[in-house]
């Protein structure tokens, strides 16, 4: 077993989470689809403080990136897909295949409660739905909402909305596109190429795949933690896997970032060997998204980056240890701290409420000027004319 430095974790890790290029290299729109390949997946939120939380995580890797190539990729070529990993999100349409065995599990878990979900009548309207978009093409559901439903959240879904949910969900429509981050929803035919319905993956294949990406993309992890990458096997099939895979595998030992005991996790052969091809993350400070996928196991960022990080857009207000919605900062390979924004739209302005360094963090005037840089970046990005430092944005402790 060998002992992997908590330097060389993150700066694998990083990587692997697309962190490590160029931030202002031209990114054209292949580049996009390959840096969304390479990640592995880019979550979706409908949350806006200051841009949606898919173009953000892009934004972190590549300043250049263009929202317009992302539309492109996903509404008109149909080179990547919308579903669910933990949590809704875009994925490149190549692993579209391996995702049929998500939707026969979603057919399972949710098949036959979902139709009867409010009584009578409400499997007659998961047909009607079907019918409708199968003859009349791509809909929204707010267009076929059934006259005097009250809407509210997903337990109070009219019929034919929890239609167009299941339907997605189970793979016989997909996400054609949005208006105003509404979902507009066609048979799947019509939004995935044909190219990538083909050829179909034995459960065993599907498995495989599921886990050595996973652990490709992790660069090293436990089994538990390969199969919480996609969120589409369970820890014991994960750990199957491992052990019938042991021999292009090797057990390394990840050294935690503020001490303690090493955290034993599993790596391709090729790991240690292929060190030097890793380069270090670029200086710059960098905002992150709350949903980006380099912090999604909270667990493993504070294992790796000694940073504990929740999103508190659910905490009632008098319990919020910092805020409704506030974003980790990067600076090469440290995570430095947090930051509460938010733009004002009619004002034209990123408005900074509240800067947080990590204890061990000075607030030297290098550092500052690096964090103000990469706000005029994202306020820019943003459509935002200025950034705005409102009083008492920051403290030093």
């Amino acid at each position: 077993m060998t002992n992997l430095s908590n330097s060389d974790a993150r700066r694998i890790f990083l990587a692997k989470q697309g962190l490590s290029a160029p931030p202002n290299k031209a990114l054209t729109k292949a580049g996009l689809l390959e840096l969304i390949h390479e990640i592995g997946f880019v979550q979706v939120d409908s949350i806006q403080t200051v841009e949606r939380a898919h173009h953000q995580i892009l934004f972190s890797r590549n300043q250049t990136y263009k929202r317009e190539h992302l539309t492109a990729l996903l509404e008109k070529e149909g080179s990547l897909f919308e579903h669910w990993t933990h949590d809704a999100s875009i994925l490149p349409s190549a692993f579209f295949r391996y995702w049929k065995h998500k939707f026969r599990h979603e057919e399972e878990v949710i098949g036959e409660r979902w139709r009867k979900w409010q009584g009578e009548g409400f499997e007659h309207a998961f047909e009607e739905t079907f019918e409708r978009v199968a003859r009349d093409g791509a809909i929204m559901a707010r267009e076929i909402k059934a006259d005097g439903h009250v809407s509210g959240g997903w337990w109070n879904w009219h019929p034919n909305k929890t239609a167009l949910e299941y339907f997605w969900r189970t793979g016989k429509f997909a996400i054609a596109g949005r208006s105003n981050f509404q979902k507009i929803y066609d048979l799947v035919e019509r939004v995935i190429p044909a190219e990538f319905h083909e050829p179909e993956v034995s459960r065993e294949e599907f498995v495989d795949w599921a886990c050595s990406s996973a652990l490709t993309r992790l660069g090293f992890a436990t089994h538990g933690e390969i199969a919480a990458f996609w969120d589409l096997l369970s820890p014991d099939e994960a750990k199957a896997w491992v052990n019938a895979h042991r021999d292009e595998l090797t057990e390394v030992l990840i050294e935690p970032a503020l001490g303690g005991k090493p955290r034993a996790s599993w790596a391709f052969l090729d790991l240690l060997t292929s060190l030097q091809d890793y380069p270090d993350a670029p200086p710059r400070v960098r905002v992150l998204s709350p949903f980006d996928p380099m912090i999604r196991d909270r667990n493993r960022t504070e294992r790796l980056f000694g940073f504990f990080y929740r999103i508190e857009v659910f905490v009632p207000e008098p319990k919020r240890e910092y805020g409704y919605y506030v974003f980790p900062l990067l600076e090469g390979d440290k995570l430095i701290g947090r930051i509460d924004m938010k733009a004002d739209r009619k004002g034209g302005t990123l408005d900074v409420k509240r800067l947080w360094l990590e204890p061990s963090v000075k607030a030297a005037a290098g550092r500052l000027e690096r964090l103000h840089a990469e706000l005029e970046r994202v306020a820019k990005f943003a459509g935002l004319e200025k950034v705005v430092l409102l009083d008492g944005w920051y403290t030093k402790s």
